[in-house]
């Protein structure tokens, strides 16, 4: 056993109408007495795509002790429902940037010689949600740019090279981590801070948390994992002056220490009228 996010449906609120049945393309879920139940937790991926299907809110994702997810029994099932659902899981991972998994899915398929369906010049509907899918942000080269101090605040450019930028929605294995900076802010501080993207957000990927609302420990699990996962030049953490804030600091130096690697840490404190201290 494991923990890991895992899907947990409310029985009280399921009221058996199947609709998430056909949009978890991996089998985990049946419909059973009358409710959608989890039938092993060897199929759930834990991503979440049945949880807008649900007209009674009755999924959600949870942390806690499953046993692992195993994609090979997944794709053993998933390959017998043809080449659309086939197709589907392979966008689902996909669009959740999950290339690991990918992979191994790609590599069942090799060794099991069954077509691998074309997923790059065949439209089809994004099969998570939109505004989680991962995606970079290309920028132009800033070396010959207008300094900062030449551009009215009106005309500042973004600096933000990826999305989505809450660390609970990135995916620790995401490629966009390695061989980059990583800046770790609290969510405050783009708002206290005018200079936030040319002073602190400039050259580096992003993720954003509030310690005082969100739990730190699942913060300094997903850093900790990211940390192991890519090679991370440096880490700078940008935070409020007010003591909450340290939480995230705090996430960040244990998260580090986890990961076994010597990542340089860089701390920003962002005053309440959003100087950088």
């Amino acid at each position: 056993m494991t923990k890991r996010k895992i899907v947990e449906i409310d029985e009280k609120k399921c009221n058996g109408c199947g609709l998430c049945i056909p949009n978890c393309h991996e089998g985990a879920l049946q419909i059973i007495d009358g409710k959608a139940r989890l039938i092993s937790d060897l199929f759930c991926d834990g991503l979440g795509n049945c949880l807008g299907h649900c007209p009674k809110g009755a999924i959600k994702i949870v942390e806690k002790e499953a046993e692992p997810y195993d994609e090979t029994k997944v794709m053993e099932k998933i390959s017998k429902q043809g080449a659309n659902t086939i197709k589907a899981h392979l966008m689902h991972l996909k669009d959740h940037n999950e290339t690991k998994l990918f992979d191994e899915a790609v590599a069942y398929l090799k060794k099991k010689k069954i077509k691998i369906p074309k997923l790059e010049d065949e439209k089809m509907e994004h099969s998570g949600c939109p505004g989680s899918m991962l995606r970079t942000i290309q920028k132009e080269n800033t070396k010959n740019a207008k300094s900062s101090k030449s551009i009215k605040a009106s005309e500042q450019e973004s600096e933000l090279r990826q999305w989505p930028v809450q660390l609970n929605l990135l995916p620790a294995h995401a490629p966009i981590f390695d061989n980059k900076h990583l800046l770790v802010a609290a969510d405050c501080t783009a708002f206290a801070c005018a200079n936030f993207h040319s002073k602190l957000l400039a050259g580096k990927i992003i993720v954003i948390g509030c310690p005082k609302l969100d739990n730190t420990e699942e913060y300094e699990e997903k850093l900790t994992e990211i940390f192991k996962n890519n090679k991370v030049k440096s880490v700078t953490v940008a935070i409020m002056e007010v003591p909450c804030c340290g939480g995230l600091l705090t996430a960040t130096e244990s998260a580090i220490a986890a990961s076994g690697k010597k990542i340089p840490l860089i701390q920003e404190t962002i005053s309440i009228n959003g100087e950088i201290m």
